[in-house]
């Protein structure tokens, strides 16, 4: 039995909903959990309080002020270190707690704005962080990678000695090199960094430069299961109202469906107004008749999972993904992009297909199932078997509860 430290700083959705099950599974096989986190975290959505006490910690901070030129030139790049500061001595807290608590390990994981935590710096125990992904902003383009953004286009222009420019950058590229130092010492402060899929672990590498461990995750299939309800003509999308879900990309693909189109229900627990109010009006001119609902309830998203012909996965290099494993747990069989981590759960002609992440591909693939109600139903029964099967939360905790056991035991720490 390991006396466990959980630390997390976590939003809602699947990095959370994996921490939930971890958590609930641990203490059901007897283990001794204790939990600190951050006042940012979603402490509501799957409540880690059900299981284990959970101590929160706050992050405020006390930017600095001033009205001189030199003051405004700095205070976005002042306002960051002060955040990171802030982030910091939060984390301190917490480790002076944990260590005075005679604990085996420390079971950290991702944070809200700072991906590595600073935790992990700051105790001398055995560390495992479950990294659910790099900070993504620092090493992809989202279009343009921020350190680039600002980068002369024209040559002729690309004078080294322009102050002006300087000035004007010289902020945000210290604040941006001044994270990514910071993530790069703190993640070679873990004994063990795993990742939820190959396709994670290739991009920590990348990022970080340090060798991760894959530790799939599972899906709750008491929850998430084939319900035999009649199924709908609807089409279904889950995520974030953000760029990176790329809604407008369904969006586009239903509207290439012949009349008469099923309507497309997209479900999220957050997103960007704007984003959203856009993805709006897009489905309006486009004709596509959109249904959105959000923050809805485990039973209500188990509910339309099994009404529903198909699910459409269209997110942006997605680290693993939850959402289609639901949904084939619910006999859905998912249509999604073949890049991320959706390639090691999604078998294309199995329980779902990998398309390119164009409309005119999607909608070819959606309106394979939506025509053929046999190869719906038959993809949904091996996606059910495959769930069941190959990724199921039992097989997740397994696969944790063996590396933190091991963790423990090793005479020195590795990051790997």
């Amino acid at each position: 039995m390991l006396k466990i430290a959980v630390w997390h700083n976590l939003p809602s959705g699947g990095g959370k909903r994996a921490l939930y099950y971890f958590v609930r599974g641990l203490v059901g096989r007897g283990h001794k959990l204790a939990c600190w986190s951050l006042d940012t975290a979603a402490h509501s959505y799957l409540s880690l309080s059900e299981f284990v006490s959970e101590r929160i910690i706050s992050s405020d901070f006390k930017g600095r002020s001033g009205k001189s030129f030199t003051d405004k030139w700095r205070s976005d790049f002042n306002k960051t270190v002060d955040r990171m500061r802030a982030f910091d001595q939060a984390c301190q807290l917490c480790a002076h707690e944990i260590e005075a608590g005679d604990f085996d390990v420390l079971f950290a994981n991702s944070a809200l704005h700072y991906y590595v935590p600073y935790i992990m710096r700051h105790l001398q125990m055995k560390k495992v962080l479950y990294l659910q992904e790099p900070c993504r902003f620092l090493y992809e383009a989202w279009p343009v990678l921020p350190w680039v953004s600002n980068a002369p286009e024209d040559l002729e222009q690309a004078d080294l000695f322009r102050p002006r420019r300087f000035i004007a950058d010289y902020s945000l590229l210290q604040t941006l090199r001044l994270q990514a130092k910071q993530e790069w010492l703190n993640v070679r402060s873990c004994d063990h960094v795993l990742v939820n899929s190959y396709f994670s672990r290739e991009s920590v590498l990348r990022s970080y430069g340090v060798a991760a461990r894959v530790c799939y995750l599972g899906v709750d299939t008491t929850l998430f299961r084939d319900l035999g309800l009649p199924r709908e003509r609807i089409i279904l999308g889950l995520g974030s109202f953000d760029s990176i879900k790329r809604v407008d990309l369904a969006v586009k693909a239903v509207a290439l469906l012949p009349d008469p189109r099923p309507p497309l229900v997209w479900i999220a627990n957050s997103g960007n107004e704007a984003y959203r109010n856009a993805i709006i009006e897009l489905a309006r001119s486009l004709g596509v008749e959109l249904r959105i609902q959000m923050a809805i309830s485990d039973a209500d998203l188990v509910a339309i999972l099994n009404k529903a012909t198909l699910l459409l996965y269209t997110s942006r290099l997605e680290p693993f993904g939850f959402a289609p494993l639901e949904a084939n747990a619910c006999g859905l069989p998912v249509v999604g992009i073949a890049e991320g981590g959706i390639r090691e759960t999604v078998q294309d002609g199995v329980n779902g297909f990998l398309v390119d992440p164009e409309a005119e591909s999607i909608a070819r693939a959606a309106g394979q199932l939506l025509q053929n109600p046999a190869l719906t139903r038959q993809m949904g029964e091996r996606a059910v078997i495959n769930v069941q099967r190959s990724w199921n939360v039992e097989s997740s905790i397994d696969r944790l509860e063996t590396i933190l056991l091991q963790a423990v035991s090793a005479k020195t720490g590795q990051t790997g």
